[in-house]
């Protein structure tokens, strides 16, 4: 494999978003500060310190930069959030040293968020892979987690996610870089489902075109896909090996540090948004956690698609729809587990 054009491949998509941030294709994120920097995880925190609702920490995917959160002002969650008095902080994936892995992203760099935020509890909003640490997460440490948002994450694998499966059939885990460069997880991704990742994104490009806010959104996005994010090694390994390919999280047989993450140790109350018409993330990839969690309270939320959010995976975060309909209930959801 030749890393080096991968990794120029990076750099050259980086000069591609700051010619388009050039011409105004990139809107202001809301406000925030940096209260925690470490390796790894920088934590953002919005909004004011008089806030007294509830405690939000959002995980992100770690594949490209968290602002896909906060979009644009009409399609923000980050926004929606504090807007309804959450108290609102965001974990920043930073460059990670090679031997990072699941210890790290799924365990103690969310820990160390949450202490840097002297939170005894949250409630965790998590989007894609970012759900998938924030559940094992809450299965390693259910006293920290007030409640458990997961939008489109794939927790069981195997035959339910033929699209990851199918990223990770060529994928020499021995001949890993230090750091896999964006790019290559694009064409992994591109290849394993053309239909998904190219195609659809310019059909959702042409029905847009009638509508200048939906075509704003699609560009948007688009500028956000040029922020490749370098994974490192172990992660990678990790993820492809006891996660897509064995399922260990949802067969109980995953370890963290010499700890069991199952998730029938998960007991916070629990919402998950599913597509049914996701061929990345299909319900039953995520449908069979939510059975096996020791829960209480389960909701189940049905996305049903957008235009102008380019790749339909993340239309639960960026689309119009999602706003008008999902995150009215998220937020409402919030607030009752957090008084409870």
């Amino acid at each position: 494999m030749d890393w080096l054009l991968f990794e120029q491949l990076d750099r050259m998509r980086w000069m591609q978003a700051s010619m388009l941030d050039a011409v105004g294709l990139r809107l202001p994120e809301t406000p925030y500060r940096t209260v925690h920097s470490g390796n790894g995880v920088a934590l953002r925190r919005y909004g004011s310190d008089s806030e007294g609702g509830p405690l939000v920490l959002i995980v992100p995917a770690p594949i490209k930069r968290p602002y896909i959160w906060d979009l644009a002002p009409e399609v923000s969650a980050v926004r929606r959030c504090v807007d309804h008095g959450a108290r609102v902080y965001l974990a920043e994936w930073r460059p990670a040293p090679p031997h990072y892995g699941l210890a790290e992203y799924a365990d103690r760099l969310i820990l160390d968020c949450l202490d840097a935020a002297e939170a005894e509890r949250a409630v965790l909003l998590a989007h894609s892979l970012g759900g998938l640490f924030a559940a094992i997460f809450a299965a390693l440490h259910p006293e920290r987690v007030q409640g458990l948002g997961l939008l489109a994450a794939p927790l069981h694998f195997g035959d339910a996610t033929p699209v990851l499966r199918a990223m990770i059939a060529r994928l020499a885990v021995e001949e890993l870089p230090d750091s896999l460069p964006g790019s290559f997880l694009s064409a992994a991704s591109a290849n394993a489902a053309p239909g998904v990742f190219l195609w659809d994104r310019l059909f959702d490009a042409v029905r847009s075109a009638g509508d200048p806010l939906a075509l704003q959104s699609h560009f948007l996005v688009e500028r956000w896909a040029l922020d490749e994010f370098a994974l490192p090694r172990r992660l990678v390994a990790e993820i492809a090996t006891q996660i897509v390919g064995e399922d260990r999280f949802m067969r109980g047989l995953l370890e963290i540090g010499g700890r069991a993450a199952v998730p029938s140790r998960v007991t916070a109350p629990l919402l998950c948004v599913i597509d049914p018409r996701c061929p990345l993330v299909p319900p039953r990839a995520t449908l069979p956690f939510l059975e096996a969690a020791a829960s209480r309270e389960k909701i189940v939320l049905h996305y049903e698609g957008d235009v102008g959010v380019s790749l339909q995976h993340l239309g639960p975060l960026v689309g119009r729809r999602a706003h008008a309909h999902l995150w009215p209930q998220i937020v409402e959801w919030i607030a009752r587990t957090w008084r409870h």
